[in-house]
């Protein structure tokens, strides 16, 4: 279910900076969450480092979160070990993730599970979600996706 054109959901969840972050914090400012499965896993590592490959890019747009269930010291290892320059949230209970879509029943290996679904969506400055990719099928080229619509369809 694509939540483009609707309010986006409020979240408060921890960062691996230290802080607390909240939705309400970066009104008036373009913010880009996406959802992954796990820490230091292949595709999520892919992802993450696609991000942090572009991140100059899409600082200069938006404001960037990764969120996954893995915990603050999970998030910390990974952001070292890949010089991840963003901030990753933790959502042990996996609580806005579901508000977003981006937890639920998915097919891997052919077989229904319930888990995270690689999802991102980009909340404009007026908190309404611009672009929701409700499910992510290349993790690897999605970052560049993500710019080229930060870049060529948003007007600043």
């Amino acid at each position: 279910m694509s939540l483009e054109g609707k309010k986006a959901p409020s979240f408060k969840l921890e960062g691996s900076d230290g802080k607390m972050h909240s939705l309400a914090d970066y009104k008036g400012q373009t913010v880009v969450l996406y959802f992954y499965p796990k820490d230091d896993t292949p595709g999520c590592t892919k992802e993450a480092c696609g991000f942090r490959d572009h991140f100059k890019d899409i600082a200069q747009r938006a404001v960037l979160f990764g969120i996954s269930k893995d915990t603050i010291a999970s998030h910390g290892k990974f952001i070292a070990k890949y010089k991840l320059p963003f901030t990753l949230l933790s959502d042990p209970d996996a609580a806005v993730m579901k508000a977003y879509g981006a937890f639920g029943e998915k097919l891997m290996y052919g077989k229904p599970v319930t888990g995270t679904i690689r999802s991102t969506v980009v909340i404009g400055p007026d908190g309404k979600v611009l672009k929701h990719w409700t499910s992510v099928k290349k993790a690897e080229t999605h970052p560049s996706e993500v710019l080229d619509f930060l870049c060529n369809v948003m007007i600043k």
